[in-house]
């Protein structure tokens, strides 16, 4: 089977395009709540080590582009590094971080991930505004078992045609493209199935089958099947409302990470192979496909992206803002901050586990380069 190859340029331009604006807006989502709380910042770094090009303003921010374009940080005064370090030998003076009271210092570290997340409801929000909120003519009639596969879990299972999906684990369903997207993210899995027959419901567990499918570019995935046909109507964009959008952009990005966190739940537990797991690598040739494939689909694929930043960032690893914010935690308990000493302890342990994860994930990404036969 031949897949579609892409100019190499096209991955490095879309990794640009799309972790670029992204690590940006998250930084300036710490920089400026951090300025409104009167804190000063050293440095506003896009990636990490040596600085390629940079410029400081009349405030004494750093400006800089770094030569590891896989992230950024804000070092505000205070800080012995990026990853926010009280620094003991820094005098106290109003503008550094650390003078600040507990419930500014959180909020400056919870703004980055709020950046990210507001970047996606905003995306998704645009998109139900221009094209609408899709809507099946005929919902109930659409979510009516019409056909069974070759291979039907479904049926041998005791499903029969005619019944109408109403439920999968005691979840509504509300249209076909739901029963779909509940069923595709549990490969191999039994899940109870409420069907409507004869104006009575029924519930039947039904095993899954798993099926890799290939789009064309090559990139395999594994999801979940019951071999039922829908009577498939005709949809229709419903026009809506800003508010509206928000809300349905809102439900979107609630969904997506649910999603996410099942399917990492399912890698630690053996279901999912942790080749799944994606890297920078993984990013930039994702990017580069969807930028190849118009700016909608990036776009849509930036709104993810934002998405798993946030995500990622809230985890409570030191050395990330979840760290933090875990820290901050402890501090409102116990009302006094850790020792520097068990901070910086701390911090070296989160980041030393961050960069394990980056190598090896970047180790999966290269192991599913072609040259390696995958």
């Amino acid at each position: 089977m031949n897949f579609e190859t892409l100019p190499f340029w096209v991955y490095i331009v879309g990794f640009l395009l799309m972790l670029g604006p992204l690590v940006v807006l998250h930084e300036l989502g710490h920089y400026l709540v951090g300025r409104w709380f009167g804190v000063g910042a050293e440095a506003f770094s896009v990636g990490f080590g040596k600085e390629i090009a940079g410029f400081t303003d009349k405030r004494g921010t750093r400006w800089k582009l770094s030569m590891l374009p896989i992230g950024g940080y804000v070092q505000f005064k205070g800080d012995m590094n990026p990853a926010s370090v009280p620094d003991p030998d820094t005098p106290a003076a109003p503008d550094t971080f650390q003078s600040k009271p507990l419930w500014q210092r959180a909020l400056i570290v919870a703004a980055g991930p709020v950046a990210n997340v507001l970047v996606a409801v905003a995306i998704f929000a645009a998109f139900f505004m221009i094209f609408g909120k899709p809507v099946a003519s005929d919902p109930l009639q659409e979510s009516t078992v019409a056909a069974f596969a070759e291979q039907s879990p479904a049926r041998e299972a005791g499903i029969e045609v005619g019944d109408r999906i109403v439920a999968i684990e005691g979840e509504e369903m509300g249209s076909f493209r739901e029963v779909q997207q509940a069923i595709w993210l549990y490969p191999n899995r039994e899940l109870d199935i409420t069907v409507e027959r004869d104006g009575s419901q029924i519930t039947i567990p039904v095993t899954t089958r798993a099926e890799e499918i290939t789009d064309q570019f090559g990139n395999v995935s594994t999801i979940g099947l019951i071999g039922v046909e829908g009577r498939p109507g005709e949809r229709v964009f419903e026009a809506v409302g800003p508010i509206t959008a928000v809300a349905l952009a809102w439900e979107q990005c609630v969904d997506t990470v649910d999603m996410m966190i099942t399917g990492i739940g399912q890698i630690f537990a053996g279901e999912r192979s942790v080749e799944e797991l994606g890297g920078p690598i993984t990013i930039a040739k994702v990017s580069g496909e969807q930028l190849s494939l118009g700016w909608l689909e990036f776009t849509g694929f930036a709104a993810l992206i934002s998405l798993n930043l946030a995500f990622i960032n809230l985890l409570p690893i030191p050395a990330l803002d979840g760290g933090h914010l875990a820290f901050y935690a402890v501090e409102a308990i116990r009302r006094k901050p850790a020792s520097p000493r068990s901070q910086e302890w701390a911090f070296r342990t989160g980041m030393a586990l961050v960069l394990a994860l980056m190598l090896f994930v970047t180790i999966i990404d290269i192991a599913k380069l072609p040259i390696f036969g995958s």
